[in-house]
């Protein structure tokens, strides 16, 4: 495994330790993904929901544009290997 691998895999991993701990303290998570517009994120809830949002122009808020039914919501988890 070459260092850049290394390097990606241990980022990967603390991107994941972060999630889980912000969800299980009740917080919300952003997932940035390629495939949304720019200004879009996933917002992951502790209560196992995704929505789309946009950020608000103060960057500390959020817009919800839609919701992710719970079968898109596993999908996507699935697709970013967050099962």
């Amino acid at each position: 495994m070459s260092d850049l691998e290394i390097l990606e895999q241990t980022g990967t991993e603390a991107v994941k330790r972060l999630r889980k701990h912000k969800l299980a303290s009740g917080k919300p998570f952003m997932i940035n993904s390629k495939e949304l517009p720019v200004k879009q994120s996933y917002l992951e809830y502790p209560d196992h929901t995704i929505s789309v949002v946009t950020v608000g122009p103060d960057a500390r808020s959020f817009t919800t544009l839609r919701k992710l039914s719970g079968t898109q919501a596993r999908s996507l988890r699935r697709r970013l290997g967050l099962l």
